[in-house]
């Protein structure tokens, strides 16, 4: 082996493997290990000033044992150390996979009658490399067929690729569920967790009880207590006020520009609904218009509706007595 590859070639190699194991196995983020850990740059000048003294001191022994031999021990040393490996079993692999070829003197014997434009062809055999990779291509072609569309029992790309987007969606949920500041006003959703309303409370009170008062029954800002919204009441729209700010000149803050992160003005949107139907102090009058969800239809009949039909009956009733 030593003979085969001169040190200037092993050491070099040797440092690169070295290299290219320390790149792979530490963590540097973007940059290269050695840039980002100023000591394993010093680990691989260690490292490369060890191969080099490696080398140094066999070629030093191996000069002082060359010294103690007679000379016919120094011939035959010489003898070996001039030898060049042969390789003779991977010359025999090559040469029958590359298959027999005609010398050039001898093409007239198998050049074949037609030409096109002057251009002749030879009938050569084909080599054995290339039938071989043909006949495993035609074997391989007939395992796919009967694997991907006879049987089944394995995936095509389409169905890999619908299967890997499906898994990416479990897994964009289940990362969702641990990453509360994703949170947004499309996904925001109301929270019951005590640990969440607590929180709520108190982003409510560091932040809030200037305009709407502790217990929510509002003062500059609107009541929050009642069922008077001005930009919707529901937790989406909560949200977003809390979150972009309130109507132009009235007051109401974009706190996600104070540095409110989404899971706190989630916590602190879920904590204001949560005062609906409590009883303030002194509860500011009503603003807005009343809030119904989307998905409730409104049921009651109005008051002018109710007393023209009472009026009805009893005039009917009247006309039947008389």
């Amino acid at each position: 082996m030593k003979n085969l590859f001169p040190s200037y070639i092993r050491v070099p190699v040797v440092f690169f493997i070295i290299f290219g194991m320390v790149e792979y196995f530490v963590d540097s983020g973007d940059k290269p290990a050695f840039l980002e850990y100023p000591i394993i740059m010093l680990f691989l000048l260690l490292i490369l000033f060890v191969l080099i003294a490696i080398e140094g001191i066999v070629g030093a022994i191996e000069s002082v044992l060359f010294q103690s031999l007679d000379e016919a021990g120094k011939a035959r040393y010489i003898a070996n150390a001039s030898k060049v490996p042969q390789f003779k079993k991977l010359k025999a692999l090559y040469a029958k996979l590359k298959g027999d070829e005609t010398p050039i003197e001898e093409e007239h014997e198998i050049i074949l009658d037609h030409n096109y434009d002057g251009i002749k062809e030879l009938d050569n055999n084909l080599p054995p490399w290339w039938l071989y990779s043909w006949y495993a291509s035609m074997v391989f072609a007939a395992i796919y067929l009967f694997n991907f569309h006879v049987t089944g029992s394995s995936d095509t790309q389409y169905e890999e690729l619908d299967n890997e987007y499906a898994q990416a969606k479990i897994e964009i949920e289940a990362y969702k569920k641990t990453a509360k500041n994703l949170v947004d006003v499309n996904s925001v959703v109301l929270l019951t967790d005590a640990a969440d309303l607590s929180n709520g409370k108190k982003i409510f009170g560091a932040n809030c009880v200037a305009c709407h008062m502790a217990d929510g029954g509002g003062g500059i800002g609107p009541n929050l207590t009642d069922k008077y919204w001005i930009l919707g009441g529901d937790i989406k729209s909560v949200f977003r006020t809390i979150s972009e700010g309130g109507r132009s000149g009235k007051g109401m803050i974009s706190w996600k520009k104070e540095g409110l992160k989404p899971v706190e003005m989630a916590q602190v949107a879920s904590y204001v609904l949560s005062l609906q139907g409590t009883t303030p102090a002194s509860p500011k009058d009503p603003e807005g218009d009343i809030w119904q969800p989307e998905d409730t239809e409104d049921t009651t009949t109005p008051t002018e509706t109710i007393e023209t039909t009472e009026d009805l009956e009893i005039e009917e009733s009247v006309s039947m007595n008389n």
